[in-house]
């Protein structure tokens, strides 16, 4: 759906590790150049492919499909001066140059050349992308023209294509305010605020609200988001502003501005429907017209950082690190990117900064529990959880997750009762949670304990997630631990089917097979078990049962809890 909330800002991701830097190697044939650089497109290693892909076309400058990727690639990673000279060659060769139409004549309402602008954008094709690119740039090119009601008609294809009316009525709105018809500028905005209501209608609308004399309205639209994101603080300088009596400023005051948001929003739309690469160069393009367009920068931050980019996302994250509303949320993104690059330690001093300097919050404590958490400190990462938790004081539902996270690393540093407490604590604000019923269940299994309600628990777990593989071992391993073990194998059987290669499962099914009598299936899952198991106690075990299989039900030890 376009204009929806995720696709404004996306979510951050949680911390994982960073993988090896790419390797660039140097420039060789330019045959060597082209296979170097398919092969690190394919890696999503654009940089090097920009750069394999520009010295192959040097040698063969007429190969048309050459010349696009090319273009592409040098688009993505912002190098606008090389990217123009290519979308130019482009004009010249390519049937369908959307793209390269969309950069010139951005590039050229950039540099005051309207005409050459309007000239551009009359060739761009009409189908595919171009239905929609096509009527944004028009009507934003009629409105740098002062031709309020050509650039309504140039929008009105929009109107009519599914999924498109609220970008359309947000855009008529912004060119009706731009010509100075703000009644019926307001008449479309509330339009939109009937469809969607994310961070950026909120922003566009609220200013609007703010300098028509409608503040009472723009606070309500304010404190409506802040209430559904009550984690959020894009709304705060807003709030602010009017608690001082201050106006803000239109979001678009020209048409340039206009352009830049159009595409903006675009590129947004499509990458919350999960193209990023498009979306990254629409939000390229648009931050070629409007350098201070701190959405759009996030957004390429967040697709550098999906694409495991974690340098250049720290790069466009550290830029907004100043912002007046995405400033917080920029630094702790560059946090994570921080920590995904092994950067440990900065990492942990920029979260332990962030929870000092704002101590009435919570996101950046747990985002340093969740960091200590992945570098198995588990007691430091409990000691973080808990320090958010204080700050929480009266858990919500949606703190569930705080709560499962601290009992995790409860249970690593055998704190059992604690774990336990935690858990019980997080499914009492959220008892159909399938992760908490399957770890409390699976942990019960494994010690002995209330083995008739953990059974409940994870069966209840497994027809919540009928297809996770983990979840469904866990019901497989309450079976053996009970005494059924042909009901066990059959679990276990699925649970291998769905996580062919989890050591763990492996070595759960092997035991079962054994106590059925089923010894070569048994060693054989033992042997698989075996490849995969990265723990050396595990690996031990296995070893032992291999060279003298089980000696009763009780011999079989469970390993740690599988938890996703």
């Amino acid at each position: 759906m376009l204009l929806s909330t995720a696709g404004f800002l996306p979510a951050g991701n949680a911390v994982a590790a960073a993988p090896a830097a790419t390797e660039r190697p140097s420039l060789t044939s330019a045959t060597g150049s082209y296979l170097a650089g398919r092969f690190a497109q394919r890696q999503d290693d654009w940089a090097a492919a920009a750069l394999f892909m520009a010295h192959a076309l040097s040698a063969d400058p007429g190969d048309l499909t050459l010349l696009r990727r090319t273009y592409l690639l040098k688009l993505g990673e912002g190098q606008f001066d090389a990217a123009i000279d290519l979308a130019k060659r482009l004009l010249e060769q390519d049937n369908d140059p959307q793209m390269a139409i969309a950069l010139l004549a951005s590039d050229n309402l950039a540099r005051g050349k309207l005409k050459e602008a309007k000239a551009m954008a009359a060739r761009m094709p009409k189908e595919g992308m171009a239905k929609y690119i096509g009527p944004l740039i028009d009507a934003w090119l009629a409105a740098a023209e002062g031709k309020t009601d050509a650039a309504l008609k140039a929008l009105e294809p929009l109107s009519t294509a599914s999924g498109f009316a609220a970008l359309h009525d947000l855009h008529a709105g912004l060119v009706l305010e731009l010509g100075g018809r703000k009644d019926a500028a307001a008449e479309r905005f509330a339009r939109v605020l009937d469809k969607e209501t994310p961070l950026r209608v909120i922003q566009i609308v609220g200013s609007f609200y703010e300098r028509t004399g409608r503040k009472d309205e723009a606070r309500k639209l304010y404190e409506s988001f802040r209430a559904g994101n009550p984690d959020s603080l894009m709304v705060e300088p807003a709030l602010k502003a009017l608690d001082e009596g201050k106006t803000t400023a239109p979001v678009v005051s020209d048409a340039k501005q206009g352009l830049a948001e159009a595409l903006f929003d675009l590129g947004s739309a499509i990458h919350h429907e999960g193209a990023e690469e498009t979306a990254l160069l629409f939000g390229r393009i648009a931050l070629h017209l409007r350098p201070d367009l701190s959405l759009a920068r996030l957004m390429i931050g967040d697709i550098m950082e999906n694409r495991d980019h974690h340098a250049d996302a720290l790069v466009e994250f550290q830029a907004l690190e100043k912002d007046p509303v995405l400033g917080w949320t920029a630094r702790l993104r560059a946090a994570e990117s921080l920590a995904r690059l092994e950067r440990t330690d900065d990492a942990i001093a920029a979260f332990s900064s962030l929870s000092a300097e704002r101590p009435e919050r919570t996101d950046a404590l747990i985002r340093l529990g969740d960091l200590y958490r992945v570098a198995k400190r588990y007691g430091e990462a409990a000691d973080s959880y808990s320090k958010a938790l204080e700050r929480i004081g009266t858990p919500e539902e949606r703190h569930w997750a705080v709560l499962y996270a601290r009992a995790m690393s409860y249970d690593k540093v055998d704190r059992w009762p604690d774990a336990e407490r935690d858990l019980r604590a997080a499914l009492a604000l959220k008892p159909d949670e399938a992760f908490l019923l399957n770890y409390l269940g699976y942990s019960y299994v494994d010690r002995g304990l209330n083995l008739e309600e953990a059974k409940t628990m994870i069966e209840k777990a497994v027809a919540l997630r009928p297809k996770d593989g983990y979840i469904v071992d866990s019901l497989g391993w309450a079976l053996y631990r009970t005494g059924d073990f042909e009901g066990a194998v059959e679990k276990l059987e699925r649970a291998v089917e769905l996580k062919p290669t989890d050591a763990t499962i492996n070595d759960h099914l092997g035991d079962a097979y054994w106590r059925v009598g089923r010894r070569n299936e048994a060693r054989f899952q033992w042997t698989r078990a075996l490849r995969t198991a990265e723990e050396e106690p595990q690996k031990e075990e296995i070893r032992a049962k291999l060279d003298k299989g089980l000696v009763d039900p009780k011999a079989a030890e469970a390993a740690p809890p599988k938890v996703q």
